[in-house]
């Protein structure tokens, strides 16, 4: 958690609010939501798991996050796979 003043955290508020309303964005989260609805579809449990994008597939969140220890920062927007 962050320790932010009222006004800091107001800026972020909208700064955060802007970044998940950008198209970009809202590609990502839909193509997430039809990756699980079709995981679900398919009987396999996805409770506690995310898409990974890379691999195309249901993994842990802390293997996802990390990126199997190497970090998010080379994974960026333009490696992003929503089709």
């Amino acid at each position: 958690m962050q320790r932010l003043s009222a006004s800091a955290a107001k800026a972020k508020a909208r700064r955060d609010l802007r970044a998940a309303k950008s198209t970009d964005r809202k590609a990502k989260k839909a193509h997430s939501q039809r990756e699980k609805r079709k995981a679900q579809k398919a009987g396999r449990s996805v409770k506690g798991k995310d898409f990974d994008h890379k691999r195309g597939k249901y993994v842990s969140v802390k293997s996802n996050r990390g990126n199997q220890g190497k970090g998010t920062k080379r994974e960026s927007g333009r490696k992003y796979k929503t089709n």
